[in-house]
């Protein structure tokens, strides 16, 4: 018997119009593909990401394609051995033809499929492979129509995606272009055995004390090999082997890991990773083996009262650690998943890590990550949130379409539950918000899901029924969590659950400086927009820097944002916060990063402060939304297509350090008469608190340092709190004092720049500048001496000025000099260095600050 051969079916493959009787194939450009990508490489549709050439080719997702490829019949296929094609993902309306025999009919992206083709191989030649793609969009109105009892409605695209188990955001989305794929998006392999190992999978049982773990190994097997022989290993070193019988096409061993190596986030410790190998065999021959990383870990969810507010808490702990999970969404990287490569998504997750974030959330509307995307987090300790795949909209659930979720739902989960990163699966993203805002019938006190399915509101059964079962069965040890946002009475039920914090840029459109006051037990969506580099404008406008739609309001700038009522929230928050000018578009482009740095950091900065110790984790988490872009866009994205980090990105990294600074003014008014308008004390104060994320207690002196904004002079300086106590892996309030002036009650409060930093055996260690708000009515000074200049050693910029400056952004056009730090505030008397990567003596710095054109 030989053991288990892999051959890729991925050479050779041809692409043709289904409608095209010329028999005209073109070669593909790679494998895995999708039309858009074998299109735009012969050069048959212009590029969708440049101009508004995504309008030019919307023929492409209503047309039907054919994919077709030959290969050989491997030699090893004789006696009782069989073969099989395996499609890890056909996009979506498949219909698959072998040597003119049809062997497979397809409708889910996200289901691989096994077709027994022994019979189907010639014995001799070239076997003939042909794929049909139809047309998603089409196909999803003719399911609509044919089920007008269903109350269909969405938001973003339309309808009939959600009776397409497809990526949504192929619809579009307010942030991603209208372009519907079709192909084989993953990969195709012919597999030939006669004994294999299906699946492998672990059950890990970390002690509550961390000092043993238990390890169940389970395989399922096809054939008529006998046994199993489980390896535990980590690096070169065994930790653990048996050999097993198999029994009804199972084998199971359990073995006990002594003082096991736990996997951490980052930050928090190492990423250690098991390897867990089984090897199926037939007498002395091994008949197949695969194996899996894992990580030994205890994660929970801990979700119980707490001392001093209503509701219950919603954090993370991690081998009995809890953790602030401040981190980010995400979303696909390419509107094109096969050319989005393995560095590409260690890039990204490098980008997460290194911006101090620990988690990520897999949003509904994309699709389950490639393995890249989770082994990279696995490496890099980033915590997983995951969504299955349904978004902003009132899914069907008629029995067709149940079981094809239910397969869609146990084929993911059993590929992705190996991995020590993934802590959470949620059901949807916002359906149950979807459902609120349409009225629709939902009665949380209906424990009956035979119900649920009667109502205008059916798809309640797939995430309470469906999703619910699929996890307790399978991945039994990580939690389940109907949808997001959900919990509490409503889905913006502030108290329990998770919650989507909009009413800043949506809803009713909150200030954000107002953060304090929308916090959630745990945030998992908040954002605001701001445009992308201008290299990367540039990059998508058709003539680049010398088209005339060089301009932030011009039709090609605006159609690059897929956001309703963009123009006027942008707007909106600039006109409140900031001075500014459309022209130059560099310096606009700078004032919205401003903008959305300032806002985002202000919410991590106010809800992190309510990450108040043990019984008192008012908030457990907030992820901005979004890490990134499928696409060059305006977005709410922190770091664009290209992945360049807009300045929001470093406020991020900033506001989640291990140590770091909290300032917050209030003003306070007291009138002292019954009726007066006149007679009327007012007092602004500030507030100063430390967070503490690390894991030690720790002592520091609390320095305020406060200046005139239009002299620049030092008008206050005190150490406020000496030897400050910081408790560990929580925030710390320190003191309140009036803003410090030379002059009471002159109004000077609305000039000073209060500064707050943290000090260790003299070493600065934090840092916060707080400045009066709104920027806007700051007489800010033009800098005389402004100094950006490399260090000697060439690792940092170093940057000083002789007046308050607020948000200086150092920029240089080598896209290969990476900064550490960017868009810091500066104020007289002190450098600030923000690390560089790549820079030399010769590269030319350039910067841009709040105020400089004025």
């Amino acid at each position: 018997m030989a053991p288990r051969s892999v051959t890729p079916i991925q050479a050779n493959w041809h692409f043709g119009r289904a409608d095209d009787d010329s028999g005209a194939y073109l070669p593909v450009a790679q494998f895995p593909t999708q039309i858009h990508l074998d299109l735009l490489h012969h050069g048959l549709i212009p590029d969708p990401n440049v101009g508004k050439n995504e309008l030019d080719v919307q023929w492409v997702g209503e047309t039907a394609w054919v994919y077709r490829t030959t290969f050989p019949t491997p030699p090893d296929l004789r006696g009782a051995a069989r073969a099989v094609l395996a499609f890890d993902g056909l996009d979506t309306f498949a219909a698959v033809v072998l040597n003119g025999e049809a062997i497979l009919q397809t409708e889910n992206m996200f289901v691989p499929e096994r077709v027994d083709v022994t019979g189907a191989l010639k014995g001799d030649g070239e076997n003939e492979l042909v794929i049909t793609f139809d047309v998603a969009y089409s196909r999803g109105w003719t399911i609509v129509e044919q089920h007008p009892e269903h109350r269909w409605g969405c938001w973003n695209g339309d309808v009939s995606r959600l009776a397409v188990r497809k990526s949504q955001y192929h619809w579009g989305w307010d942030w991603g272009p209208e372009l519907l794929t079709c192909g084989p998006w993953r990969p195709v392999n012919l597999e030939v055995y006669d004994s294999r190992i299906a699946d492998l999978y672990v059950d890990v049982d970390v002690d509550g004390s961390l000092e043993s773990a238990e390890v169940v190994v389970h395989a399922s097997t096809e054939g008529k090999a006998s046994e199993v022989r489980f390896d535990i290993s980590l690096g070169s070193t065994s930790v653990a082997s048996g050999t097993v019988h198999v029994a009804h096409g199972k084998a199971a061993a359990t073995f006990k890991v002594q003082s096991p190596e736990l996997w951490y986030p980052v930050r928090y410790g190492k990423q250690p990773l098991y390897t867990v190998e089984a090897t199926l065999l037939d007498g002395a021959e091994e008949a197949d083996s695969l194996s899996k990383r894992i990580g030994l870990r205890r994660a929970e969810l801990v979700q119980r009262p707490l001392q001093d507010q209503p509701g219950t808490s919603f954090f993370f702990s991690i081998n009995n650690t809890p953790v602030f999970c401040g981190g980010s969404n995400w979303i696909p990287a390419d509107s094109f998943i096969p050319r989005v490569s393995r560095e590409r998504y260690r890039d990204w997750l490098g980008l997460v890590a290194e911006g101090n974030q620990f988690m990520i959330r897999v949003w509904g509307g994309g699709i389950y990550e490639e393995q890249a995307f989770y082994d990279a987090c696995d490496d890099m300790g980033i915590l997983v949130w995951q969504d299955f795949m349904f978004g902003c909209g009132n899914y069907p659930a008629f029995p067709d379409f149940l079981e094809s979720v239910e397969r869609e739902a146990r084929e993911n989960v059993k590929r992705l539950r190996h991995h020590p990163s993934i802590v959470i699966w949620a059901g949807n993203n916002e359906d149950y918000q979807y459902a609120e805002s349409e009225g629709l019938g939902y009665d949380p006190g209906d424990a009956n899901p035979e119900n649920w399915l009667e109502t205008d509101f059916p798809a309640r059964y797939i995430y309470e029924k469906i999703l619910a079962d699929v996890c307790e069965e399978l991945m039994p040890g990580t939690h389940y969590h109907p949808g997001s946002p959900w919990g509490g009475k409503h889905t913006t039920d502030p108290t329990v659950g998770d919650i989507h914090q909009w009413n800043v840029w949506h809803g009713s459109q909150e200030k954000w400086q107002n953060f304090d006051k929308l916090v959630g037990r745990f945030v998992s969506e908040f954002g605001m927009e701001a445009f992308p580099s201008i290299k990367t404008i540039d990059g998508f406008l058709p003539q680049g820097k010398d088209d005339p739609d060089r301009y932030p309001q011009s039709s090609t700038v605006d159609f690059h944002n897929k956001a309703a009522g963009h123009e006027r929230r942008i707007a909106l928050y600039l006109v409140e916060n900031l001075r500014y000018a459309p022209d130059p578009i560099e310096h606009f482009v700078y004032c919205t990063q401003l903008m959305q740095a300032e806002c985002l950091a202000s919410a991590y900065r106010l809800w992190k402060r309510e990450w108040r110790g043990p019984g008192r984790e008012h908030c457990g988490g907030a992820l901005v939304w979004q890490i990134n872009d499928c696409w060059p866009v305006t977005s709410w994205a922190i770091c664009d297509y290209h992945l360049r980090p807009k300045h929001a990105y470093f406020a991020i990294k900033r506001e989640m350090a291990p140590l770091s600074m909290g300032m917050t003014r209030r003003e306070q008014t007291h009138a002292k008469g019954k009726h007066t308008r006149v007679d009327i004390a007012k007092r602004v104060r500030i507030e100063v608190w430390a967070s503490n994320l690390g894991l030690e207690d720790l002592t520091a002196d609390c320095v305020v340092k406060a200046w005139d904004v239009e002299s620049g002079e030092e008008t206050y300086a005190q150490t406020v709190s000496a030897k400050q106590l910081l408790r560990a892996n929580r925030s710390t309030e320190i003191m309140a004092m009036d803003v410090p002036v030379a002059t009471p009650a002159a109004g000077l409060e609305t000039r000073t720049v209060v500064a707050a930093y943290l000090y260790r055996d003299g070493a600065q260690v934090a840092r916060y500048v707080n400045w009066p708000e709104p920027l806007k009515y700051l007489h800010l000074q033009r800098p005389r001496r402004l100094c950006a200049r490399l260090s000697h050693d060439g690792r940092a910029v170093c940057i000083s000025a002789e007046v308050p400056v607020k948000g200086v952004a150092v920029e240089c056009e080598d896209d290969e000099v990476r900064f550490d730090d960017n868009l810091v505030d500066v104020v007289p008397g002190e450098v600030v260095s923000i690390g560089v990567r790549g820079a030399t003596e010769e590269t030319v710095f350039t910067t841009q600050y709040l105020g400089m054109m004025n």
